[in-house]
Formats: C-alpha cells, structure tokens, sequence
C-alpha cells in the first residue's frame, strides 16, 4: 500500500496540481511532451488549447502548435465526453476503444430521431474514403467538412439538422476519420482542421485491451493532473466507477495516497515528495485559458475553486469557461482579452482588486499570451 500523508491546505493541493501540469517547474521541451504528459487535454476552443499548451512549453509561440497538428505529431478528436481534446496520435485508438461505446450507446436515441443506421455510417465512410482519395490526387492534403457533407449529399446522405455532425463524428469514434492539417491557404491561419482517413494519419497506434488500458489512462491522468479523486478520473474519462477502482487496485502501489476529509487523493510519488519541503508557486501567479485542464479535468473542483465563484468563471452553468487568473494554486479571478486593434488584457479579480505585485505579475502573463498569439 502507498504511504499515507494528511491534510495539506486546499492551496498547496492546487500548486501540486500546478506541479502535476506542468504549470509550475519549468514546464515541458517540445509541445508534444506537454500533450503526450497530459494524455487529453481539452480543445473544444482552438485558441484556448494553443495557450493551455503555451503556459506549459516556455518559449513556443501558437504557430508551434498549429505546426504540431499540420505535422501530425499532436492530434485533436473526440476521444472522451463528447468533446475535442488534443492528444499524442499514438494514444487515439486505444483511449476510443476504452470509451467510444459508451459515448455511441448514449447517442443513439437522437441517431434513431436523425434517421442514422449502421448502413449509413458505412456508407459515409466510403463516401469520405472516396472524397479524400480524389482530393488527395489533386494535391490537397484532406477534406473540409464542407467538401464531405457536399459529397454525403451528392450520395443521398442528408446533413441539415445536426445528421451530418453525427455522422462525421460517428466516422471519427469509429477511427475511421481523423482531423488532420490546419485549412488555411494563401498563407492565411487556418481555423479548421481538414479530415483524413484515420490509418494515413495515424500509421502506428498503441493496442491495450480494455482492463490495461483503463489502468494506463488512470495512471496518467494522476501523473499529470493529480492530487485527484478516483471520482474525478470517472467523470474526466467517463469510465464506469467500478472499472475505474478496479485499475486503481492495479496502479495503487505506484501512487501516494492523500486522506482529506474522508476522501482519498492520489499523486504521483515524484509530486509528492515537494510535501517534504514547501511546495513551489506560492506567490505565482497564472493566466490561463478557459477549459484549462487545471480546472476543468476534475468533477470537484471546489479545491480550488471556492464555490461561491463558481459561476463567475461558467456564468449561468453554460458550460462556457471563461479565462481564470491562478494565484498560488487558487481561483481568484477571471481575465478578458480586449479592444480591437489595439488588443490588451484585462483582470477581473473576484475580490474586486489585485495587489500590486499581483497586478504586475497579472501583466507580465497578458504580454505573454498577446506574444504567444500573435507568434
């Protein structure tokens, strides 16, 4: 059994979250460590992913992210939750053989309203197959998902009504499809990613069965995001609870355990040791995106969220995260991106006001994230 050790303070729990994300101590080398580090990392909003990637690669600019999706050696699909997160291409395949079925079984009532058979999935599938194959031979480097719900109409498939994101979606659980390469052209950014069979892509993937699989996800989502929960591994994977404890049993004597008020934390070994001298990042403080993983990869996070907060960063429960400011491992404030060409930042601290050396600290974050962006 792993050693015990009681009741850190809700902030230095955070900073070793800080510690786990690579937020704190350095950071990463290249940004596929970081993505590989964090296993998923959520990027249903491209801008806020290439920061949540930049806080923690120094010195990258989100040229060097876009860079890492047009080279292949980050992806970003549906792997969990029914949303997009970035993740190693190596990891894809496996981590949707863990949680495709679930997230397909809980879709079919409405694919049953959109008129979705089996049949025609396959049928989009050789219709995408076909779409980029053509495309390819004119030297582009995948399909739009407009050129492939042109083609699943051409073909008899309709798309209004949301049926022609269920079946792209369908075609990418079924890693079948993946998103490849940005689509800009003319030397312009692109904002979307083209689609590209999934094999092309990806030509090496890792296979684990189920139960190995489950335990690996367990033990990385610890390594990077821990102190956590098992109950938060579930929420974060939306792996049933008893598959869930079933691996920890596995995976429990290479992590450390924290009781906190009756419920057991795990943490990597390597992050708990800082218990032993002060834990880093007491004075730090952080911009980061909304839907970072430091708060959003967690089903409780009251730790570090106060939960009177709460809905100031996700305002009437939408769902939306707004920016939050970290402050030694705590939320205490949400930040905006403003004006037009003249673009600043702007901090909007729960309590009304920053300190001075917060404010300063604040600033520093802004200049960074407006360099990064503009990089």
């Amino acid at each position: 059994m792993p050693a015990e050790i009681t009741s850190p303070t809700p902030r230095v729990m955070g900073r070793l979250r800080l510690v786990s994300q690579g937020l704190l101590g350095g950071g990463f080398p290249t940004v596929p460590d970081a993505v590989r580090w964090m296993t998923c990392m959520q990027a249903q909003d491209l801008g806020s992913a290439l920061w949540a990637v930049g806080q923690r690669v120094p010195g990258t600019a989100a040229s060097d992210v876009r860079a890492a999706l047009d080279a292949g050696t980050v992806v970003r699909s549906w792997p969990m939750r029914g949303t997009l997160h970035l993740l190693a291409p190596e990891d894809l395949q496996w981590i949707l053989s863990i949680t495709g079925g679930r997230l397909m079984n809980s879709l079919a009532g409405r694919h049953r309203e959109l008129g979705i058979t089996s049949e025609d999935i396959s049928h989009c599938r050789d219709i995408a197959f076909k779409t980029a194959e053509d495309l390819k031979a004119g030297g582009a480097p995948g399909a739009s998902r407009e050129q492939l719900f042109q083609a699943f109409e051409d073909a008899g498939q309709i798309t209004k009504a949301q049926r022609g994101i269920h079946l792209l979606g369908s075609l990418c659980q079924r890693a079948w499809l993946v998103q490849g390469p940005m689509a800009g052209a003319n030397g312009k950014v692109g904002v979307q990613q083209l689609f590209v069979p999934f094999d092309e892509w990806i030509p090496d993937s890792r296979e684990l069965d189920r139960q190995e699989g489950i335990a690996e996800l367990l033990f990385r989502y610890v390594r990077s995001h821990g102190p956590a929960t098992i109950k938060d591994f579930a929420w974060w994977s939306q792996i049933p609870l008893t598959e869930a404890r079933a691996a920890l049993n596995e995976v429990q004597d290479r992590l450390v355990e924290l009781q906190i008020g009756g419920s057991s934390y795990w943490l990597s070994p390597e992050t708990a040791a800082m218990l032993d001298d002060d834990v880093p990042g007491s004075r730090s403080l952080l911009a980061l995106p909304g839907f970072d993983e430091f708060l959003l990869g967690y089903q409780d996070r009251s730790l570090v969220l106060a939960p009177e907060f709460a809905e100031l960063v996700v305002p009437g429960k939408n769902g939306v995260f707004k920016r939050i400011m970290v402050s030694g491992g705590e939320v205490v404030g949400t930040w905006a991106r403003t004006g037009g060409k003249a673009v600043a930042v702007e901090a909007e601290p729960f309590a009304g006001v920053l300190g001075p050396a917060a404010e300063r600290s604040f600033h520093a974050q802004g200049r960074a994230y407006l360099k990064f962006m503009a990089g």
